[in-house]
């Protein structure tokens, strides 16, 4: 169990130093910024990496909604679920400090003001959506992929390919969201940000909580019970 929360805890810094950071450090940098297209590629590219890398050794959740929804799915131990989820907020919040450390060394920069990549609706929504636009997106995504997950994680999908496929769901995702709520989908990189910007992050934290973790719990029960081929 320790090396598979090793593997998480390092999956979810992955995915938070890469995806976060490429909001925090590249997307907006003038002329030359990467933009939101960049970003949802970041992102899609932290966990194909770290799926090939680790995923062998505990699964490549690095998720607490993926953790859950697999769970629904019946392709994970209930017993598991709550060091899995440990060890990826904690990977969340040591790879946030570390981007809050470089982003530091900017002259100006305060974290409450620019967001630091933090997932909000209404007034901090990037594009101005309400809360009831979040919840659908964020519920709806992450539903699907579950879907995805569970899909090319069964035995009759081709062998080596299920990282890749994960990683283009997640980046389609994040195309799809990130200018309604900057594209949660994962409560631990949700939290991770959230701590170090400090104010309407931790107010608005919860739906980034429940909707992930109800939509996975969706996906996962969808694929279980419609999809999944019983021996």
């Amino acid at each position: 169990m320790f090396k598979k929360m090793s593997a998480e805890f390092f999956g979810t810094f992955w995915l938070v130093f890469g995806g976060c950071g490429s909001a925090i450090l590249a997307a907006g940098f003038p002329e030359l910024g990467i933009g939101f297209a960049g970003v949802a590629l970041a992102f899609g590219l932290t966990v194909l990496t770290m799926a090939y890398a680790v995923g062998h050794i505990s699964g490549g959740h690095f998720n607490p909604a993926v953790t859950i929804g697999l769970w629904a799915g019946g392709r994970f131990s209930a017993k598991d679920v709550v060091p899995y989820v440990v060890a990826q907020v904690i990977g969340g919040i040591a790879a946030a400090a570390v981007l809050y450390v470089i982003a530091s060394g900017k002259a100006g920069f305060d974290a409450t003001v620019s967001g630091f990549a933090s997932n909000g609706y209404g007034e901090h929504s990037p594009g101005g959506f309400t809360l009831q636009s979040a919840v659908v997106v964020e519920m709806v995504l992450s539903a699907f992929f579950l879907i995805v997950i569970h899909g090319v994680t069964d035995k009759r999908a081709p062998a080596g390919f299920a990282p890749l496929a994960i990683g283009l769901a997640l980046t389609l995702i994040h195309l799809i969201s990130i200018p309604v709520t900057n594209t949660s989908v994962n409560p631990a990189r949700s939290t991770a940000v959230a701590i170090f910007q400090g104010t309407w992050a931790l107010q608005q934290l919860w739906l980034f909580w429940l909707m992930p973790i109800i939509g996975g719990i969706i996906g996962g029960l969808i694929y279980r019970h419609l999809l999944e081929k019983k021996d």
